[in-house]
């Protein structure tokens, strides 16, 4: 028996870490594009949001290597949150921000929106070619793609679908009104806000109203004394609405009606559970009483979920649009730049008076962008948790609005925290203008 376990986890690691390399390259590709498409030129960058980007690099790298030694980190099998489960609507989040300047002045808007679609779809045809088929893995040498199960969807198919519609609204939906004042910013971004408040509708109106009738699915029959391949009919019982578990919900009955079944990921973060694993919170052989969903495939980037990520990208877009009309104190128009102050010998950066006053200058230099950030990111990580207590879980896969609620109040928590630290004492002054 302990051969037998040996054996499994073996397989599996080896599993884990070709998706974890492949997921590793999603990111990578994404960030990449973003950084080279979604800001206006070098001289205009926002360093804050580049040591974002970069902290999120490094978190992604964090729970892909030690996330399997350290389950506290790792994705969670299913409801509740971890430090995995920030990285994908933190790169969500930080997109927006960036589509704020990309589309700040618009010559045309028909050029824009062209160039929207085109990197959207080079998002796709990335994704499908890096999650599709094409490569699997650095422990697997083999080199092509089987149309009849390619994966649709994945982490680069999410964030194109999320870049082109905020892309869109922020190129066709803003109002021609100037800001100089909160209401007034509500007001020009309004409609912005209207396609948000459809978006949840539709997700939430589909994943508590739709019914979800049984259903089947296939698995390959293990037969050692047999070279034939046989295949197991599985039949999930379900016959309910409204219900957010792994084997019954509406996220991954959608799917499997417009994508296929044999077209959505085969490895679901649910055979980590409890019911399904016997080395849970890792991968294990099914307990003798696992239920029949346990080995059932599920997109955790579906195209339901997918519109909840959508929306955590427009808030994102509202923060970015905090910086642009929000205006340092006595910047005389200037709206971009991040703290500067000359540079001084290193053991008078150290002073402590020094840092006092520097700080107490840098908060009401640009008190107006920091509450309302701080304001925002603390309403919506109070309505996520009141969402949550109250029975709408935090839970990744379905991407729910409690989780992109408190995920994009963290979002905006983290870029308050690090716009606050990011001291330009120690960069050159002509690299620290941002977007």
């Amino acid at each position: 028996m302990r051969t037998k376990l040996t054996m499994y986890e073996a397989i599996k690691d080896n599993d884990d870490n070709d998706h974890q390399w492949r997921e590793k390259k999603d990111i990578e590709s994404a960030l990449q594009i973003s950084r080279s498409s979604s800001l206006p030129p070098d001289k205009e960058r926002l360093v804050s949001l580049d040591v974002f980007r970069g902290l999120t690099v490094a978190f992604m790298i964090l729970v892909d290597d030690v996330g399997g030694i350290l389950p506290s980190i790792n994705h969670s099998p299913w409801d509740g949150v971890t430090l995995a489960d920030f990285v994908m609507p933190f790169f969500l989040f930080i997109v927006g921000v960036s589509l704020a300047f990309a589309y700040k002045n618009l010559s045309c808007r028909f050029v824009a929106t062209r160039k929207a679609l085109i990197r959207s779809l080079k998002l796709l045809l990335l994704g499908l070619f890096l999650q599709g088929g094409f490569i699997h893995g650095l422990n697997n040498l083999t080199y092509g793609i089987d149309v009849e199960k390619i994966r649709l969807m994945g982490i680069l198919q999410r964030i194109a679908i999320a870049y082109l519609v905020v892309a869109l609204c922020e190129i066709w939906l803003k109002g021609n009104h100037n800001v100089s004042s909160e209401l007034s910013m509500i007001k020009k971004y309004r409609f912005h806000w209207v396609v948000a408040f459809v978006i949840t509708t539709i997700y939430l109106s589909l994943l508590y109203g739709l019914y979800v009738p049984d259903w089947e699915y296939q698995i390959l029959k293990e037969d050692q004394g047999s070279t034939l391949t046989t295949f197991l009919n599985l039949k999930v019982k379900c016959g309910v609405r409204g219900h957010t578990g792994p084997g019954c919900n509406a996220v991954g009955m959608l799917d499997r009606m417009f994508l296929g079944i044999q077209h959505l990921y085969r490895k679901p973060v649910y055979a980590r559970t409890k019911q399904c694993s016997i080395n849970y919170p890792n991968n294990g052989p099914l307990p003798p009483d696992a239920p029949s969903w346990c080995q059932a495939p599920f997109d955790p980037e579906g195209l339901l979920s997918s519109l909840m990520a959508t929306v955590t990208c427009l808030v994102g877009l509202h923060y970015g649009h905090i910086i642009i009309h929000f205006k340092r104190n006595g910047s005389k128009g200037q709206v971009y730049n991040e703290p500067s102050i000359s540079i001084r010998p290193f053991f008078f950066i150290l002073s402590e008076t020094y840092l006092l006053l520097y700080v107490i200058n840098f908060l009401q230099d640009h008190k107006k962008r920091l509450n309302q950030w701080i304001l925002r990111s603390f309403c919506l990580l109070m309505l996520g948790l009141a969402l949550n207590l109250f029975g709408m879980h935090l839970n990744k896969p379905l991407y729910t609005l409690s989780y992109m609620c408190v995920t994009s109040g963290a979002s905006g928590f983290l870029l308050s925290a690090i716009y606050l630290m990011v001291w330009s004492t120690f960069m050159d002054t002509n690299e620290q203008a941002l977007c």
